[in-house]
């Protein structure tokens, strides 16, 4: 079991973020991780019909599984890494163990229209 199926174990164990499942979270992730929990805390995980997205301070990222087209992502982190994900996927799995994820039942693509 890779860190990141621990965590999330332990998230669907409970339905909530406990404190030890945060601990765990900050402790593989360092600063990503923090930067997750903050944004789920603040419900700036969003689903849609297409995709889930994070919103960010300056921007939206969209989520598809474990993927992410943020900068970080790209240049930053190693692909070969189970262990290395950005804060905006991190963000997004922990929103979905614990039901946290702020959905709305219309298109992504609708609401990049009026932004």
């Amino acid at each position: 079991m890779t860190a990141v199926e621990e965590w999330e174990s332990m998230l669907a164990e409970s339905g909530e973020l406990t404190s030890a499942a945060a601990d765990r979270i900050i402790e593989v992730h360092g600063d990503r991780g923090v930067r997750a929990i903050e944004a789920v805390a603040e419900k700036r995980v969003k689903g849609y019909r297409d995709f889930t997205v994070v919103v960010g301070h300056e921007d939206e990222y969209v989520v598809e599984s474990t993927g992410c087209e943020c900068h970080d992502a790209r240049y930053n982190l190693d692909p070969e890494d189970p262990t290395a994900l950005c804060w905006h996927v991190i963000a997004a799995k922990i929103a979905r163990r614990i039901g946290a994820v702020d959905s709305h039942d219309m298109w992504y693509s609708e609401v990049r229209e009026f932004l």
